[in-house]
């Protein structure tokens, strides 16, 4: 067979598989199935052409091999909003070819093998990943994910390559220290097989299509390891004494560590304003252990205008961690009731009241002395 008319015929079946071409990539993205599925790995229904219109040359084996992990220190610390990165990673590999026993009529056969290498071109997107999905899930009532732009998509992701996927999550305040982990679904789909268009297709209309191709869509879930630190939390447990307007009373507040950790060289501090006040704010309570309470006694003075009422006062637990950081509680409130001043004028009709009784028991003291001496006056002078 002559060169140019050989080049003919390619050009020819070129032009007419590009047609099918579109078609086939309509009718199949419609048919990807929705993702949700279990791990396993499902063949996604892709309507491809008869065998009787194309040509299969080589079978390639491998895929994708997708590795996810947490970026950065995965310990976190409660009450804390963070910003998650998890890495992606494409590992896969092609495990080797298989050159299938099959030819085209009216080709040449050096011809052929320049098409089946071709073909074998083709087959090494094998190990690429495609239109990847992924949403982060929490297995705990302990941690949140925040649901904005929780699924993230990456449109493709080829071997050796890497992706980055942002997460929010919030920490509850009472999550008990440990190791957790998160769920990561992800889900592909990857090449499986490609068959090389032959000539014929143009009898279905079909033009400049060069390959089919055949899907499949691999569900997989990645566990995320993190981990919650330890550390001291403390809670008022009892508040002893109150004030009164004008006057500096001492008032005795017991703090309990709640947590799994010691808490050394705390100091409680409390936090004063108009118009009460306090000489010294902080008092040292040395280590705390957990469930340990200890009581710190704080001398507070309130203004005579201070309105009658219960206070609300801050306290904060300064202290040094398990790491040897200087750390601080979560504010606490001391409520403290504030009572009215004894009235001057009630303390001092009592004064008046013990002056007129001593004075009158006098009076009558005396003026008793007095008949009794004029009766024993008498007496005398009757003798």
């Amino acid at each position: 067979m002559k060169q140019v008319p050989i080049r003919k015929l390619r050009q020819k079946m070129i032009k007419k598989i590009t047609t099918f071409t579109l078609i086939l990539l309509m009718v199949s993205v419609t048919a990807l199935p929705a993702l949700g599925h279990d791990d396993d790995e499902e063949e996604t229904n892709f309507i491809i052409l008869d065998h009787g219109y194309t040509v299969d040359y080589y079978r390639s084996y491998g895929g994708p091999d997708i590795k996810a992990s947490i970026l950065g220190d995965p310990e976190f610390s409660r009450g804390e909003r963070a910003d998650l990165r998890v890495e992606i990673v494409n590992a896969g590999v092609i495990d080797g070819f298989q050159r299938l026993y099959a030819n085209q009529k009216r080709i040449n056969d050096s011809i052929e093998e320049t098409i089946a290498l071709a073909e074998m071109g083709e087959e090494k997107e094998i190990t690429t990943a495609k239109n990847l999905k992924a949403a982060l899930q929490s297995k705990t009532e302990y941690i949140e994910v925040e649901p904005t732009a929780n699924l993230q998509v990456v449109d493709m992701l080829e071997t050796g390559r890497r992706s980055f996927l942002s997460y929010s999550i919030k920490i509850n305040d009472n999550i008990p220290a440990g190791n957790y982990e998160l769920l990561l679904p992800l889900s592909y789909q990857y090449q499986t097989n490609v068959r090389t268009v032959t000539a014929d297709s143009v009898n279905l209309g079909v033009t400049d299509l060069m390959y089919a191709r055949e899907y499949k869509t691999k569900y997989e879930t990645f566990k995320i390891p993190i981990s919650i630190k330890s550390g001291p939390k403390f809670e008022v447990t009892n508040v002893a004494g109150n004030l009164v307007q004008g006057e500096s009373k001492v008032i005795e507040v017991s703090y309990k560590n709640t947590r799994e950790s010691v808490a050394e060289d705390a100091l409680a501090r409390i936090i004063i304003m108009s118009p009460l006040s306090v000489e010294n704010s902080i008092v040292r309570l040395g280590d705390i252990g957990p469930g340990e309470e200890k009581t710190a006694r704080f001398e507070i003075t309130a203004d005579k205008e201070a309105l009658v009422k219960n206070y609300g006062i801050n306290s904060v637990i300064k202290y040094i961690d398990e790491d040897g950081d200087t750390a601080f509680s979560e504010s606490m409130k001391v409520d403290v009731p504030l009572k009215a001043r004894e009235k001057k004028s009630s303390t001092t009709v009592i004064v008046i009241i013990l002056i007129s009784v001593i004075t009158l028991f006098q009076i009558i003291s005396v003026r008793r002395k007095k008949v009794k001496n004029n009766e024993n006056a008498s007496g005398d002078e009757n003798e």
